[in-house]
């Protein structure tokens, strides 16, 4: 049977991920989506860590292709979506997972130029990728988006930006989906609660000078389905799910993918 994505051209941002034991969720959506048929633009800061993702997509026979851009630069936003036109002929889907936290602090103690920081990476890099892509969308008469945002941009915490920035990513996931409706554009937008994720877990540990399994441990205590946090897969089924036709009447929706976390927030 044909795949879910059979002949879709797919760009991922933030393809690679940060060294650690499990896999992140770009990478793990890169890949589902070669699997289910897409071929798919592996974008990503650091172009090794690309390139990896490719290779393991065609070593299950899937197609894939690397591209280094820093979304943060609008210079190589616009270059992406030129690049992903001449390479795939058209852009089906765009999915944007990139995301920063390092840094972030209380409302009192975070340092101006850290709050620039991540605002630029997960807020106004989204956006300069939406901003560029779409046009191409609207000429070939339809497309599909996904942003990954956080749970932290409803529950409660003490981390300022990351926080800001992800509410941020679902207001700009609902204005987009709004402008965007008679172009047949749907852009939705996931939630990820507490995820075992290389830059979750690992980079935190190390960070923190702890171990893994201490970081691990103290995050699947929070998570109310079965005490155990969700993985890139997760995020990866639910973003093949909003990419494929079978959502093709959905749009401007944020889905939380969080073990139930979001049930408590209300």
């Amino acid at each position: 049977m044909p795949g879910r994505l059979a002949g879709k051209m797919a760009v991922v941002v933030g393809a690679g991920q940060t060294p650690g034991e499990t896999i992140g969720n770009g990478r793990a959506t890169a890949i589902l989506f070669a699997r289910e048929g897409a071929t798919v633009l592996c974008v990503d800061r650091r172009l090794a860590s690309a390139e990896d993702t490719v290779a393991m997509i065609e070593a299950e026979g899937g197609k894939g292709s690397a591209y280094e851009a820093d979304i943060t630069r609008e210079a190589d936003c616009a270059a992406l979506a030129a690049e992903a036109k001449r390479r795939l002929g058209r852009i089906d889907i765009l999915h944007n997972n990139v995301g920063i936290g390092r840094g972030d602090q209380s409302v009192t103690t975070l340092e101006a130029e850290t709050f620039d920081e991540i605002m630029d990476v997960n807020l106004k890099g989204m956006w300069l990728t939406i901003k560029h892509v779409v046009p191409i969308m609207r000429e070939q008469g339809g497309g599909a988006i996904v942003n990954i945002s956080s749970m932290a941009a409803v529950a409660s915490s003490n981390l300022v930006a990351y926080g800001m920035s992800k509410a941020g990513v679902n207001k700009l996931t609902h204005i987009t989906a709004a402008a965007n409706t008679r172009h047949m554009i749907r852009c939705n937008c996931i939630m990820p609660g507490l995820m075992d994720t290389p830059m979750a877990v690992s980079g935190r540990a190390i960070a923190q000078g702890r171990p893994t399994e201490e970081i691990r441990a103290a995050r699947d205590a929070q998570v109310p389905l079965g005490r155990k946090m969700g993985t890139g897969w997760d995020i990866a089924y639910a973003a093949l799910f909003l990419a494929s036709d079978e959502a093709k009447f959905i749009t401007g929706a944020i889905l939380p993918v969080d073990g139930g976390m979001a049930a408590g927030v209300g």
